[in-house]
């Protein structure tokens, strides 16, 4: 991948972690199933770990 394809699935992975934050926040307000969104933020921490890992990689 390119840099800025890379930077581009970096921005990708942390508007998708913010969303799934926001939602997180609100089930746990309505006492919901916090569960599989807080399993999707450790998976999304992973690969943004990975991205910036591969972008430190190419510079």
């Amino acid at each position: 991948m390119t840099k800025k394809e890379l930077e581009n699935k970096l921005d990708e992975l942390k508007s998708d972690y913010v969303r799934i934050q926001s939602d997180l926040d609100k089930l746990v307000y309505v006492r919901g199933r916090a569960s599989s969104a807080e399993e999707q933020l450790i998976r999304l921490e992973k690969e943004i770990a990975e991205v910036r890992k591969k972008l430190d990689e190419l510079e």
